[in-house]
């Protein structure tokens, strides 16, 4: 700035400019500031709708699991069901053989 004859400050020519070619800096910084906003939020909307299909995904594993498992405890009882009506059959056929024997010994 330089003083006038009154003593007032005024801009130059020159320092004008230069304050146009950094206030216009500024701005390009602005907008790739913002451009570079914009991209992180895309980012970050993507992860959420990846981190929500992978939830999906873990939930649906998880009951898939579940049904699984019941269906496992469903087999082991009728496991042990069939088991112990076998052992109660092999009884009776024991007994049987038991009883048939004494005779054809006779």
């Amino acid at each position: 700035m330089t003083r006038n004859s009154a003593g007032q400050s005024r801009w130059t020519d020159e320092m004008l400019d230069e304050l146009a070619d950094s206030v216009s800096g500024v701005k390009d910084s602005v907008l790739e500031l913002r451009e570079s906003v914009s991209e992180v939020k895309d980012s970050v909307e993507g992860l959420q709708l990846k981190a929500q299909a992978l939830l999906q995904i873990a939930a649906q594993q998880q009951r898939e699991n579940e049904a699984r498992q019941a269906e496992i405890a469903e087999i082991r009882q009728r496991q042990e069901g069939s088991d112990k009506r076998f052992e109660v059959l092999l009884s009776e056929v024991r007994y049987l053989i038991r009883q048939i024997k004494p005779e054809n010994q006779s």
